[in-house]
């Protein structure tokens, strides 16, 4: 298994992305690949067929890869010509490669295309491209079918919440009367109402000693799209969860985000902190906080449909007394918590599945492309 030196500019040719305004969007199927990856859809395209595209300005060193039609946008460079190079290895590759050594100087990060393209490189011949491809495309493949299997979970909790709640097809819903709208023995009132609003800090940025220990920290950056967030960007250590006014939050807080990017909501997977610009939602008298999750998403969502320009650029407490929620019963409330914690449970299960799938296949990455693991006895088959 030989690897050639070379440069990155004898390997493959990037080119800058190009301009599409919000406004010039036309809602369709082509994916539109910012540097942080898909962020929005169009009805045209600019290319076809197996893409790697990375970050030009913005977010440096995401390496993002599509199959098919696509927009690559002016925050971008994308690869025109992979010069024989096989297109998945190319994409894994070039997660190897030092992207901030390319960092143009100025105040907004970006790459130099001339700094990029002189960079030397150690690249192995086409067949053994394919097999490192193979064994790393496997992991993907693997994190992507269990992605599938969590949408699902989550659709299943969704729908048994709407069945419930928003349809009013619980348990027994047929001797229960209706009293001005809602089942008897439940209640109206606010989010405010029902739920303590619970709010974080951050520690000194300057103090050293409080940050890159075992506590999570959660900011609006870490939001997933999932239910769940296990990992956040930064971690703080004990001394600094004291320093700041963050209170340790328990498995299952349900988090909310109140600046940036608002209204992301999503359960604390495990205990962790959480900075200012966020909220945590308490449910009071110790009612289901999956059921105060499903409830909290669906009113949001609503209220998301129906605002206008800079009515939710922010949350405040405030904000918290305006949603409007009905709350079942407590036995109701605990019964659904019980028909749909498998969904969760099962949720979480696969999320660290994926956490380990991903660390082993990172781990796998540096030794495949620097030649370390011989890969010359594996059997090409599912590589065209």
């Amino acid at each position: 298994m030989k690897f050639n030196q070379m440069i990155l500019d004898d390997i493959l040719t990037f080119k800058r992305g190009h301009d599409l305004p919000h406004s010039q969007r036309v809602m369709g199927e082509i994916p539109v690949v910012s540097s942080s990856g898909i962020t929005g859809f169009h009805n045209e395209y600019i290319c076809d067929g197996e893409g790697v595209i990375t970050g030009r300005y913005g977010t440096l060193g995401e390496i993002h890869y599509v199959n098919g039609k696509y927009w690559p946008l002016n925050t971008t460079l994308y690869v025109t010509d992979f010069k024989s190079n096989f297109p998945k290895f190319i994409y894994f590759f070039l997660k190897t490669i030092d992207f901030e050594g390319a960092n143009s100087a100025g105040a907004v990060p970006g790459i130099n295309r001339n700094n990029l393209k002189n960079i030397v490189v150690k690249i192995p011949d086409l067949e053994t491209q394919k097999k490192i491809a193979s064994i790393l495309s496997n992991y993907d493949d693997l994190i992507q079918t269990n992605q599938q299997r969590i949408a699902l979970l989550e659709e299943a909790a969704q729908r048994l919440y709407d069945e419930w709640f928003v349809k009013l097809r619980f348990p027994n819903h047929e001797q229960v009367p209706v009293v001005d709208g809602v089942p008897e023995g439940w209640e109206r009132g606010s989010i405010y109402d029902f739920a303590d609003i619970l709010s974080g800090g951050t520690p000194n940025t300057k103090e050293p000693n409080y940050w890159g220990g075992d506590i999570p920290f959660f900011t609006p950056k870490d939001s997933p799209d999932s239910f769940f967030v296990f990992n956040c960007e930064k971690s703080i250590t004990k001394i600094g969860l004291k320093s700041c006014n963050s209170r340790l939050y328990l498995e299952d807080s349900i988090f909310i985000t109140a600046r940036g990017t608002v209204g992301k909501i999503c359960l604390a997977g495990v205990p962790m902190a959480m900075n200012q610009s966020c909220y945590s939602v308490k449910p009071k008298e110790n009612f289901s906080p999956y059921y105060f999750y499903l409830a909290l998403q669906k009113s949001v969502a609503q209220i998301k449909q129906t605002a206008n320009g800079g009515v939710f650029d922010a949350i405040i407490v405030d904000t918290f007394r305006s949603i409007d929620m009905v709350r079942p019963n407590f036995e109701l409330s605990q019964r659904f918590s019980m028909s749909v914690k498998p969904f969760f449970d099962q949720i979480k299960t696969i999320i660290i599945q994926n956490q380990k799938l991903a660390q082993a296949r990172d781990a796998l990455l540096p030794r495949l492309m620097s030649g370390k693991m011989d890969v010359s006895g594996l059997s090409l088959k599912g590589i065209a």
